[in-house]
């Protein structure tokens, strides 16, 4: 049996709830019918259901982020605390991740927030047949967790890129950001990253960066 917990976040005089698993060694793929068969281990499987520290600080940033006529798309996106954020203050936001149980978690969440549903398109990032387009600003969390992701991730992102498109994901510091803004600024991003401040609420040492891309 899936056990799950809720949660409630504080953003400024916001309330956001979610809908988490309660821990890490949760599982719920019977008989192989969805994660197995696309690839997802049962060790991985329940990664996408706990607001990691990065999710935080990536919500945090979007907060009082300016979001006037731009459509946006978080990738990766796991519980989708930054979503429900950018949701909860009337964003265009979209939201994409390759787990198959990530698009049930988002719904009931949007709901337990009262908020309007967010198009949701599960997706590899390998995948050239995604059919949600091009942003203004794509926004992640703590992607580059594999060696190959600093490419995949990087194409991905171009393919759904704007003309004009500003690009922040914020890194935990598992040492494969380098590559991946090489990457970026060889398709024509100019690169930018900061150390966050204010984030010892977020209940463990952040030593990560938040990266930034524009072009």
């Amino acid at each position: 049996m899936l056990r799950v917990q809720y949660q409630t976040f504080e953003f400024g005089q916001s309330d956001i709830h979610v809908r988490t698993l309660r821990d890490r060694q949760q599982f719920d793929d019977e008989a192989g019918l969805h994660a197995e068969q696309l690839g997802v281990s049962s060790a991985s499987w329940p990664l996408f259901g706990v607001v990691w520290p990065s999710g935080e600080l990536l919500a945090q940033l979007m907060f009082d982020y300016e979001i006037e006529g731009k459509r946006i798309l978080e990738v990766g996106c796991g519980i989708a605390l930054a979503s429900l954020v950018l949701n909860h203050r009337s964003a265009d936001i979209t939201a994409t991740d390759y787990n198959p149980e990530v698009e049930a978690f988002l719904l009931e969440n949007t709901k337990l927030n009262q908020d309007d549903l967010i198009p949701f398109e599960r997706n590899n990032w390998a995948d050239n047949t995604g059919t949600f387009g091009q942003f203004d600003l794509i926004i992640g969390s703590d992607l580059l967790y594999e060696p190959d992701h600093a490419d995949l991730l990087a194409d991905f992102i171009h393919r759904h890129s704007k003309p004009h498109c500003k690009v922040i994901i914020t890194d935990p510091g598992r040492g494969h950001h380098p590559r991946f803004s090489i990457n970026m600024l060889k398709l024509g991003y100019s690169h930018a990253q900061e150390k966050p401040s204010g984030v010892d609420h977020l209940g463990q040492s952040f030593t990560g960066q938040v990266l930034m891309y524009d072009r």
